[in-house]
């Protein structure tokens, strides 16, 4: 097991951008079991120290190159993993921003804005929910996501060292105007939404500044969550159901303790979603030392504890419709459970590493339209 212990001063690469340029891998120089290896950059110094596995063996599972038959313009236009190589700027932006991680966000706001009960399809909440969505997909969405791909260049060097921050397809700068810009204009976007609101307290600016720094300290060091699968996972499941449908309800109502705890509830399941994408990075997080839920448990282990926090979450909030005297939404959710656990079956317990993007584009259209029927219940 090897671990990564990093100082930095500041957002600067040089030299390792010259070693992906020239072979689009990071070259770790051989050394043995007891021995520690460093790289040293400017302004910025990078420590591996080797425990379990020989650098020879981590460097040699890295890929070379994109997958076979040069990978999928449309892959790379969502930022999924089978992304064709592209030197245009601005798809490679998009592809940092991950947009296939948006709808999950877009679909939050939904789920809040619904749980309101106030809000009307007329033109101004219509507006105003879609300014939000753009505030929680795109922009703060966008803005993790791309921090992400930043603290983790060392990872993306040994699993996908083709990946646009690693291969030097996009420059140090760029990469760190992008996250500024992104941030800045989200936070923005939520404080408009409170004046237009006429919240006396900012609490759709307060839940977008929130939900940036812990963005910021799930990624970043010293406390990178991330490196801790449980609570990482559960700060990721947050981010993607919680504070979407926070926004979206407070914007055209009223945040109550019942949602707050209903949709932390919820965002257990999230913490299981969060562990299917674990599983591609096993290689690299062994490498680096991050303790992800695969690395901690192994794969086997893994998969289980993914699809029980995802459905025994689910079972338990329809339990809790159920005694709150709302039986049909209950069995609504129930309903949606049954296709998530057999598509579990058919892809993910199977081998959760081949059939990570069939299980989620299969599955987790149920599980969002769940959280779209609870929403629906507590309107009501």
């Amino acid at each position: 097991m090897s671990s990564v212990l990093n100082t930095v001063s500041s957002l600067r690469l040089s030299r390792i951008y010259r070693n992906y340029s020239n072979n689009n891998r990071l070259r770790v120089p051989t050394q043995s079991v007891s021995t520690p290896a460093s790289v040293s950059f400017t302004r910025r110094k990078l420590t591996v120290r080797a425990a379990d596995t020989d650098t020879n063996e981590v460097k040699s599972k890295a890929p070379d190159k994109a997958p076979a038959g040069g990978g999928s313009s449309f892959n790379q236009l969502l930022g999924i993993k089978g992304a064709a190589q592209e030197t245009n700027k601005w798809k490679i932006r998009l592809q940092l921003t991950k947009p296939v991680t948006w709808p999950p966000l877009v679909w939050g706001v939904v789920c809040g804005a619904a749980a309101s009960g106030n809000f009307h399809w007329n033109l101004e909440d219509v507006a105003k929910s879609i300014l939000c969505m753009i505030m929680s997909g795109p922009c703060l969405t966008g803005y993790t996501q791309t921090l992400n791909d930043w603290y983790d260049r060392e990872i993306d060097a040994i699993n996908e060292p083709y990946r646009p921050i690693p291969s030097g397809a996009i420059s140090e700068n760029e990469v760190v105007t992008q996250i500024w810009l992104l941030l800045l204009g989200g936070i923005g976007i939520a404080g408009l939404l409170d004046v237009w609101a006429g919240h006396d307290i900012p609490i759709v600016f307060y839940l977008a500044l929130g939900g940036s720094l812990l963005s910021y300290i799930y990624s970043a060091p010293p406390l990178k969550l991330k490196q801790n699968g449980w609570f990482g996972n559960f700060a990721l499941g947050a981010s993607y159901i919680s504070l979407p449908w926070w926004a979206g309800q407070a914007l055209f109502g009223t945040l109550t303790p019942d949602i707050i705890v209903l949709t932390l509830l919820y965002s257990i399941a999230g913490f299981g979603i969060a562990i299917v994408n674990d599983f591609k990075s096993v290689e690299g997080d062994k490498a680096l030392g991050l303790q992800s839920i695969p690395v901690a448990f192994g794969a086997e282990t893994a998969k289980w504890i993914c699809v029980g926090a995802i459905d025994i979450t689910q079972i338990s909030v329809a339990g809790y419709l159920l005694g709150a005297g709302k039986p049909y939404y209950a069995l609504a959710l129930l309903a949606l459970i049954v296709p998530q656990v057999v598509f579990q079956f058919q892809y993910f317990l199977k081998d959760p590493v081949k059939y990570d993007v069939k299980y989620q584009a299969s599955a987790q259209p149920f599980l969002v339209l769940g959280l779209l029927v609870t929403a629906l219940a507590m309107s009501h």
